[in-house]
């Protein structure tokens, strides 16, 4: 749900601008960073479906669905025009996110083989990387 320039945002879990989670809903604004609406709607996306109604504000469960969360991030990114898988690895690591390699990009290439089987095995993604859908 998009919301006005300088509306609150709820479920913010690292404050505003950053998106919010709540249940089936991510709440952004038109200053959200990209690649934080698109780590809570993945979020949604490799949460069980008995749990997404039940989320808000910390959508994580466990550290395998934020790394699924930010794996999906990647790919999702590839789909949006102008944006892209680089400007999203860039974005994480400009944001602060922290991987043990030094930077989104070592992750995604060199570490990330648990999220992607993860992702595979969730049927969120195929063995190419083609994004299917959310989690059953």
């Amino acid at each position: 749900m998009i919301l006005p320039p300088g509306c609150p945002i709820p479920g913010s879990f690292w404050g505003e601008p950053e998106a919010g989670v709540i249940g089936s809903f991510v709440y952004a604004r038109p200053d959200t960073p990209l690649h934080s609406l698109l780590h809570e709607a993945s979020h949604l996306l490799v949460a069980p479906a008995s749990r997404r109604a039940r989320i808000h504000t910390d959508a994580s469960q466990c550290l395998l669905e934020e790394d699924a969360a930010c794996y999906l991030q990647v790919l999702l990114a590839d789909e949006l025009p102008g944006f892209g898988r680089a400007r999203m690895l860039s974005d994480m690591d400009a944001w602060g996110y922290r991987f043990r390699l030094g930077s989104a990009s070592a992750w995604f290439d060199r570490d990330a083989e648990d999220a992607r089987a993860h992702l595979i095995g969730w049927g969120l993604i195929d063995l190419n990387g083609t994004v299917l859908g959310p989690r059953p």
